[in-house]
């Protein structure tokens, strides 16, 4: 069947052709007019249907959530809100939906009502623009990278290694559950399991990015990432995904450069591409946002606060200078932060926000972070205290990217090792690059989750995947 997106009949450039739609019954009223959308524009199109010769057992058909198809010849509209409009030849229902039961109405429906509706919640307007703009930014991603040079790394998703060293990781096995095979120590017999070795689901990337930077010298990957973490608030999920760009010879400066840059090409094209969805949310933030006291507010609209990050020039300032000016604001002296502020403990989004929306009014990059906090790869600065790590700050979010220098010398990284508790043989092939033809480089982390909750002004990060993971729920 050869048919039409609504998204170029909405213009007024086919007017008088003969067309044919398909869609999802969004509204039917007055007998007359039928409104559907097809997904491929945040705009319905208007059917007119005529009463007389469409059959009475096809209209009672013409249900919310019904899917259909329409030949007719498209026209100027007489009514608002619409350019033009279908004068309806043929109808046919092509899928009923039952009113009865059908689930998503033309009403407003809470978040969590939709989360359990998530193989029909991409109908709603709201999930209909969040999910146009997701594909925007993934696009967008992609097209950054490949016009800087950067080639794309499919790292493992099953993998022996944990990058992070935080533990929290998702087992892979294919050992019998009801019968696991034991050592005579009375441990488990791993090399009875395919891999004959523990292996998990990855938790990040970029340790087997830096191997490909180190020969191909610019390369980045976006994909699947997994954190068995036991937590259930609106910015955890079990199952999330990750860009990791890498760069040989690459130093702390540069790679602060290359995030900025990233960061405001990927915002300015979806600015440019997606003006009808980010009005719509926008929109639709400004109203949930009169239910709520003034002190949580956001101070920018959702466009303001895009264009604050692809306009405003970034501030940069190491960990401690952050520590200082918070221990001396207003809110700290007068005990209105939440979480503690003292140097030696991680920043919560409640300091990293005050830092960028109250005190300094521009995006902020932290670095020069306390290495107790940080993770194993980040290069030692000659203090001894800090390493050379980053953390890009934006209104609304606080960390959206967080990276680091990686450590370059051998005996270093051997040293942090010993100090986590990280077996060299374990990571003895990521050890071998720092013993043949060593070189500094670079690269971050940017949740891909958390970069489009903060295009789209969504509060919760179930919310901007299609299909969350998270604690005692893997549904759909």
């Amino acid at each position: 069947m050869k048919r039409n997106a609504i998204s170029t009949l909405l213009g007024t450039d086919l007017v008088g052709e003969t067309v044919t739609v398909c869609g999802w019954v969004r509204t039917f009223r007055n007998d007359q007019f039928l409104s559907i959308n097809d997904g491929s524009s945040l705009s319905n199109l208007q059917l007119v249907i005529d009463r007389e010769s469409t059959d009475e057992g096809v209209r009672k058909r013409l249900t919310t959530g019904a899917a259909v198809c329409a030949v007719g010849q498209l026209v100027e509209s007489q009514g608002k809100g619409q350019a033009t409009e279908l004068e309806v030849a043929q109808l046919e229902v092509l899928g009923d939906a039952d009113p009865e039961v059908y689930p998503i109405q033309m009403k407003r429906h809470t978040m969590e009502f939709l989360r359990e509706k998530a193989h029909l919640r991409f109908r709603t307007s709201t999930f209909n623009a969040v999910f146009r703009l997701r594909h925007g930014l993934q696009y967008a991603i992609h097209e950054y990278f490949e016009k800087n040079g950067f080639y794309m790394l499919h790292t493992p998703i099953v993998t022996g290694s944990d990058a992070e060293g935080a533990g929290e990781m998702f087992q892979v096995t294919t050992l019998d559950l009801g019968n696991v095979p034991k050592t005579e120590e009375g441990e488990v017999d791993h090399s009875e399991d395919f891999f004959a070795k523990p292996t998990n689901l990855t938790v990040s990337g970029q340790l087997e990015a830096e191997l490909g930077a180190m020969a191909l010298g610019k390369v980045y990957t976006f994909g699947p990432t997994f954190r068995a973490e036991n937590s259930n608030t609106s910015r955890h999920l079990a199952e999330f995904w990750m860009i990791e760009p890498e760069v040989a010879f690459n130093d702390l400066v540069d790679n602060m450069d290359l995030a900025e840059d990233c960061l405001r090409f990927v915002l300015n094209r979806v600015l440019e591409q997606y003006p009808a969805e980010l009005e719509f949310l926008a929109k639709r933030e400004a109203d949930a946002e009169k239910q709520l006291p003034a002190d949580q507010r956001n101070e920018m609209g959702l466009i303001e606060r895009l264009r604050f990050v692809t306009e405003t020039p970034f501030i940069r300032l190491t960990y401690t200078e952050a520590i200082d000016l918070l221990r001396n604001s207003k809110p700290f002296k007068k005990k209105k932060f939440k979480y503690p502020v003292e140097w030696g403990i991680d920043l919560q989004s409640e300091h990293e926000r005050w830092l960028v929306e109250k005190h300094f009014k521009q995006p902020v990059i932290l670095t020069d972070y306390p290495a107790q906090i940080k993770a194993f790869y980040m290069r030692s600065n000659d203090d001894g205290k800090t390493v050379a790590a980053m953390d890009v700050l934006v209104p609304g979010i606080g960390e959206l990217v967080g990276g680091s220098q990686r450590e370059e010398r051998l005996e270093m990284l051997q040293k942090k090792c010993a100090e986590f508790d990280i077996p060299e043989e374990h990571v003895w092939w990521y050890l071998d690059t720092r013993r043949f033809g060593t070189a500094p480089h670079a690269g971050f982390g940017m949740g891909f989750e958390r970069l489009v909750m903060f295009a789209t002004g969504m509060t919760n990060i179930r919310d901007v995947i299609p299909f969350p993971r998270t604690p005692q729920n893997a549904e759909f």
